[in-house]
């Protein structure tokens, strides 16, 4: 039986441009909009070093997330992989980090663009804004890819706004990049960790594995072109912001790039930064929560999360009730949460689930072993390097999240045992 026959499965409706403008909606907006700031307290100028390291470290990652979903063109992501190649309690561990981690980008995101949009009451907007998005992914992925394009056109426009501000206002000087290693190396490895969390929306690409058209030859292509085009992107905008205002205005502003925009002469295209960071977000948002949507179906598929959640809707093809169900988890987060700790938080557990894409891509047979091996490798380390040098708290509540995932599953599992062998 075909996909589109099968009402459990989902339709191939994306191509490799769907693929790239979904991939550049999942990560622009996330780094130049919400986390220059922290990683700016931590790094100073350094954030630019630390803006190579998480690059080439998310280049690893991409490459093994892009040969993985070509072998295995399912929903799902590194859940599926590391279920495959490693066994499945690595593969729960990997789809558990992922539901949380962007489960917290989420709310990070709806907080960012409330943050833009209206900065004296941010959650309200957060609010709205997760209800409202919730209820796009509801009506279908082809929806969600025209709207994500046009949301990634507009983030473009802004930053091309902040980078005319920045060097057009007169107040840009090198005299600005101060502070290169204001807490050491591991400062730098701090900063690269937070800003992994805006590199991370590739895996996004890989997420729609059972919905892209042609998913061997598409998503390979599509995850680093998508990655590349971004690298490019946050490395202009980054230095334009340090020459525009330095590190540490950078890290005590609430919007950034809106700081670094209002900072000259043309301080008037602030107010068009602050509608492109609220647009950029809301890409970055509805993305994201398609992305996990996805992720939970192909753990509830396999009952590592409550069978329900697999349904798939009749007409508008998508997993609805996980997309309800992430919604308001995302509302509750945003009630409670400030954005820095949800990004400090969603960058350790995304790690995790990289490394464990990269310990998945390593085992994988044929000729591209040859280079593919010494890039998993660097990628699983970077990405356990990146994860223990974030802040303690980050630390302790992701590990402690994740522990807690796998301890309900062991019980679960021996429960499911214990009933197969009572008569």
């Amino acid at each position: 039986m075909s996909a589109a026959a099968d009402p459990a499965r989902l339709e191939r409706r994306l191509g490799l441009s769907d693929a790239v403008v979904l991939g550049l909606g999942s990560m622009l907006g996330a780094g130049v909009f919400a986390a220059f700031g922290p990683a700016a307290a931590v790094a100073g100028s350094g954030l630019l070093l630390a803006l190579v390291l998480a690059a080439v470290v998310a280049y690893c990652n991409a490459t093994a997330s892009a040969q993985l979903a070509a072998r295995y063109p399912e929903s799902g992501g590194t859940y599926v992989y590391a279920g495959r190649r490693l066994g499945p309690v690595w593969g729960f561990l990997a789809g558990w980090g992922f539901v949380v981690g962007k489960t917290a980008s989420c709310a990070a995101m709806a907080l960012t663009l409330g943050a833009y949009a209206w900065p004296e009451h941010p959650v309200p907007v957060a609010v709205a804004a997760v209800v409202v998005l919730t209820g796009v992914n509801y009506l279908g992925v082809t929806k969600t890819a025209r709207v994500t394009r046009v949301l990634v056109a507009l983030t473009l426009v802004t930053l091309a706004g902040v980078i005319a501000a920045g060097l057009g206002g007169g107040q840009a000087s090198t005299s600005h990049l101060t502070e290169w290693f204001p807490h050491g190396l591991t400062g730098i490895t701090q900063a690269a960790a937070l800003l992994f969390f805006a590199f991370a929306g590739y895996a996004r690409i890989a997420t729609l594995g059972e919905e892209v058209r042609d998913p061997a030859r598409t998503i390979p292509r599509a995850v680093p072109l998508a990655l590349l085009m971004v690298v490019v992107i946050y490395a202009a905008v980054g230095l334009v912001a340090l020459l525009a205002v330095g590190p540490r205005t950078l890290a005590e502003a609430t919007a950034p790039l809106a700081t670094a925009a209002r900072s000259g002469g043309l301080d008037f295209l602030a107010v068009v930064v602050r509608v492109g960071g609220a647009v950029a977000s809301a890409g970055v948002l509805l993305s994201l929560m398609a992305g996990i949507g996805r992720t939970g179906l192909a753990m509830a598929r396999d009952r590592e999360l409550p069978g329900w959640l697999a349904a798939v809707h009749p007409r508008h093809r998508v997993p609805h009730r996980a997309e309800l169900l992430l919604g308001a988890l995302v509302l509750v987060i945003v009630l409670v949460a400030e954005v820095r700790g949800a990004i400090g938080f969603s960058s350790f557990a995304v790690l995790v689930y990289y490394a464990l894409a990269n310990a998945a891509a390593f085992t994988l047979p044929g000729r591209q072993r040859r280079w593919l091996r010494p890039l998993t490798v660097l990628g699983f380390a970077g990405c356990l390097l990146l994860a223990v040098t974030l802040p303690p708290s980050s630390v302790l509540a992701g590990g402690c999240v994740l522990l807690v995932g796998l301890l309900g599953r062991f019980l679960t599992t021996a429960l499911r045992r214990r009933s197969a062998t009572t008569p």
